[in-house]
């Protein structure tokens, strides 16, 4: 229900499965070939692929293979990284209509970025199914991380893609772990008024002076990824993240987790003192107990992590159920 509300106000609809994929692996590049009503559409993603035999985890980097992560977090762990070339899909700034993705679903072009960008997360997932005799990854123990805007799309392509088991999402603001009500209510942020249009659906900003008339937030994005893992970096030295947004939502998300008994498979760190995208050093240790936990599957990592600066924000006033 959830999917659906998200799908029907918010990115459209993110079309099914292709009846035809075809994929190959060699030099080090994974191709895939989705074809719908004749028309075909390529993806390509450089990996890098650790030496030995196999099979890997991997992590799916959303524009490099580690995403905006140091790489040496993967390299290190004999973690396999994987391009997504998400303007082979959808350009960041789509003209709507002429995007690749159009080509194949001619109805669908009203559809947000981040719906075609899961699309071709999916796609790629897929063909790393169809090539596992020559690409040797280890397929329950996939993760996606990106960061801005790459950070909503790795939040929205594991919302809608359960063989995602790990989701960093980092620095990822409005659209991404923070709330659009909460947003409303602060500064110079970004608001769902404020927020770039092509990466959404038109009819979502019938909301932009109405925010609570919406019939769902951004919390319960997160929450569609449970039961799997997921850790959310903010940088509250950039007041256009609304990370104390973040935080609210992330506190809400958070609840159902709990609810589950498995709240150390949901973690948030807000630190600052750091550009953007750019992983400090204190926050390492947080990113790395969730590579090794929920990539690695060392139970003995900590990831009980809720690292923050709003120790005076009242964030239940938010959560009234």
């Amino acid at each position: 229900e959830i999917g659906a509300e998200i799908q029907h106000y918010e990115i459209g609809i993110k079309p099914a499965r292709p009846d035809t994929i075809t994929a190959d692996y060699k030099n080090d590049t994974l191709k895939i070939k989705a074809t719908v009503n004749g028309e075909t559409l390529t993806l390509t993603s450089h990996v890098i692929l650790p030496k030995g035999d196999g099979p890997f985890p991997a992590v799916i980097g959303i524009g490099i293979g580690s995403g905006s992560l140091p790489a040496d977090l993967f390299s290190s762990r004999n973690i396999a990284q994987i391009a997504f070339n998400f303007p082979e899909v959808m350009a960041w700034q789509q003209k709507r209509g002429e995007e690749p993705i159009n080509r194949l679903y001619p109805e669908l072009t009203y559809i947000g970025a981040y719906s075609a960008w899961s699309w071709g997360v999916s796609r790629l997932i897929d063909g790393l199914e169809l090539v596992t005799n020559k690409l040797p990854i280890d397929l329950s123990h996939l993760a996606i991380t990106g960061c801005s805007f790459a950070g909503k799309m790795a939040l929205y392509a594991a919302a809608f893609d359960e063989r995602i088991a790990l989701t960093i999402a980092q620095e990822s603001g409005g659209g991404g772990a923070a709330a659009w009500r909460v947003s409303e209510t602060l500064g110079e942020v970004e608001t769902l008024g404020r927020t770039n249009d092509v990466w959404f659906i038109r009819k979502l900003f019938q909301f932009s002076n109405n925010v609570s008339k919406l019939p769902f937030d951004h919390h319960e994005l997160m929450a569609m990824i449970a039961p799997r893992a997921v850790l959310c970096l903010g940088n509250p030295d950039y007041e256009w993240l609304a990370d104390e947004s973040g935080y609210i939502s992330c506190k809400a998300a958070k609840k159902v987790w709990d609810t589950f008994g498995i709240s150390n498979r949901f973690g948030f760190s807000i630190v600052g003192d750091h550009d953007h995208c750019i992983l400090p050093d204190v926050q390492r240790p947080e990113v790395e107990a969730f590579i090794d936990k929920f990539l690695l599957g060392d139970t003995s990592a900590n990831t009980n992590v809720e690292i923050h600066p709003y120790a005076d924000t009242d964030y239940e006033k938010w959560i009234d159920w």
